[in-house]
C-alpha cells in the first residue's frame, strides 16, 4: 500500500496516540476512528426524528386513508 506523510501538530499527535492500542500504527488508529465516525453519522441519520411521523400516527393516517 502506498503511504504518504501528513503534517500535524504535536498536540494532535498525542491525542491520536490516546486512541491507539499497543503496537497500533497511526494509520490503523486513524482508520478505526474514521470507521467509528461513519457509523456515528449513520446512527445520527437513522435516529434523527426531524421530519418523521411516529409509527402510531402513520398507522392511524393509513387506516383513515384506506378504509375498507
Amino acid at each position: 500500500m502506498e503511504t504518504t506523510t501528513i503534517a500535524i501538530t504535536k498536540s494532535i499527535q498525542e491525542e491520536i496516540k490516546e486512541f491507539g492500542n499497543k503496537g497500533e500504527t497511526y494509520s490503523e488508529i486513524i482508520a478505526r476512528l474514521i470507521e467509528s465516525a461513519k457509523k456515528r453519522q449513520l446512527q445520527d441519520l437513522l435516529f434523527n426524528s426531524e421530519g418523521f411521523v411516529p409509527v402510531k400516527d402513520a398507522l392511524e393516517r393509513a387506516k383513515k386513508r384506506w378504509q375498507k
